[in-house]
């Protein structure tokens, strides 16, 4: 599938300003706080699968060599096993290879950067030919011992004293290449246990924030991988969905993406979507509004009320609170028609027109009406009911949505109504995409999104090799 990426990206570069996923240019490294405790330990960070297609960006991706009980094992089993073996991320022993050899982005490494992949028993005045540290070398051993040292020393002294061997530990203010450095968490101590110096940390905090840091698209649907809960990505903030009939009846369950906690956790908290698509929801002051995705629509009178067919007994009470999350859209009156949407069909062309109050939306695709209404009923009108209605802009695909068609090299995804070209495969992984969520539609379907900025992951990051004892 790499070829559907490759065919008209430069062109697309020439012609559009691109945004990447990171923008560590930006990035200043707090020498106090390299990274989270969370996220240091969060083991499901990635899986075995997302290691592997995380180590497409260079040479480690073809790796297969000894693991630390001699057994062959690809470059990503070898670094998996040891996160699941030791209760450390994969992401943190990802980073920690990138920052001693540049091993994940190097397309060829050298025999050399394999066999001390973690720089683990190796100083700078030390001969790598030393026997004493023979039995540390190999790829297999580096990331293993590497991993064991971190898990059962420095993490383990951190817990039960506070500090590590070298006197690393949260409020110990500690002289680092000259610099006062007090540590806020065990993961910032064990790190520079593991490197004392500030050049190499200040590496680390700026591959992660370039690796994961970035920011998933207004309009995606990220799941919890250990507890299942669902959060719609909008505007920064991640918004919880607290209900099964909420999620059901305004989202497509197909774009949802399992993410871990910590990655969650980078985003603020917004308000949460608790109530299903046209919820009756009454007011404090008596005001009843209809719910209609993230507006409410109040009705301006009882007689407007009953004569839309709504009963009071569909009608919630609510608290001010549950309402700010919406904004007040057309109020709702005696005139007002299909206020909760309905789809009509053309009886005589065949066209489908998506219909509310005064306006028909038409839909150009069997998969925008699929991913839009799947279980809807669509009821036949004549040629003449369509016309009392105003034609309006055409109906899109949800946020969130993955597009493409079929011959073309280009995938996007939909964000805020706009199509976002997806820059590569690599870029296709790291949001946790899967082929199996692509929506394979029509051309007239996919332009009527307005081209927005396309989507790349940052790669090419030099960073200077940091060789010293780590024992």
């Amino acid at each position: 599938m790499k070829r559907v990426f490759f065919g008209l990206i430069s062109l697309i570069l020439v012609l559009e300003p691109f945004t990447r996923a990171v923008a560590s240019e930006d990035f200043y490294a707090n020498p106090a706080y390299l990274v989270s405790d969370a996220e240091m330990l969060d083991i499901y960070s990635m899986s075995l699968t997302d290691v592997e297609r995380f180590l497409m960006r260079g040479g480690l991706a073809s790796y297969v060599g000894p693991d630390v009980h001699g057994v062959q094992r690809s470059a990503a089993e070898i670094i998996y096993n040891a996160a699941l073996e030791f209760d450390l991320s994969p992401r943190f022993l990802l980073v920690l290879l990138q920052r001693e050899q540049s091993l994940v982005e190097d397309d060829s490494p050298s025999e050399r950067q394999l066999d001390w992949a973690m720089g683990y028993a190796v100083c700078d005045s030390c001969s790598k030919e030393d026997p004493r540290i023979q039995k540390f070398k190999g790829f297999g051993n580096q990331v293993h011992y590497a991993a064991a040292r971190i898990r059962e020393s420095y993490l383990e002294d951190l817990d039960y004293r506070g500090y590590t061997e070298t006197g690393m530990g949260p409020g110990i203010e500690v002289t680092i290449d000259g610099t006062f450095v007090t540590p806020v968490n065990n993961a910032t101590a064990a790190l520079y246990t593991y490197t004392p110096h500030l050049h190499g940390n200040e590496n680390f905090a700026r591959i992660w924030d370039r690796w994961f840091t970035y920011q998933y698209v207004s309009g995606s649907l990220l799941q919890n991988k250990e507890d299942g809960g669902i959060w719609l990505i909008q505007h920064g903030e991640r918004r919880p969905i607290t209900s099964q009939t909420a999620f059901y009846s305004r989202f497509n369950p197909d774009t949802v993406v399992q993410v871990s906690i910590s990655t969650l956790e980078n985003y603020p908290i917004g308000a949460p979507i608790s109530f299903p698509n046209y919820s009756l929801l009454r007011a404090p002051t008596g005001t009843i509004y209809l719910i209609v995705d993230d507006t409410r629509r109040g009705f301006t009178s009882a007689e407007a009320f009953r004569s839309l067919g709504f009963s009071t007994d569909e009608v919630v009470d609510v608290t001010w609170e549950d309402l700010e999350a919406y904004t007040d859209g057309e109020p709702l009156t005696v005139a007002s028609t299909y206020t909760q949407g309905a789809l009509l069909q053309d009886n005589t062309t065949g066209g489908i027109f998506y219909v509310n109050d005064t306006q028909k939306h038409p839909i150009y695709s069997r998969e925008v009406l699929t991913n839009r209404f799947a279980d809807a009923v669509i009821t036949p009108v004549t040629p003449e009911d369509l016309n009392v209605f105003e034609r309006s802009t055409p109906v899109l695909f949800q946020d969130g949505t993955l597009i493409a068609v079929p011959g073309s090299p280009d995938v996007f995804v939909v964000s805020e109504g706009m199509r976002r070209h997806i820059g590569d495969e690599l870029t296709f992984y790291t949001f946790g995409w899967d082929w199996s969520q692509v929506v394979w539609t029509s051309e007239r379907a996919v332009l009527e999104h307005p081209l927005g900025e396309p989507l790349f992951v940052e790669t090419d990051f030099d960073t200077a090799d940091v060789e010293i004892a780590h024992f």
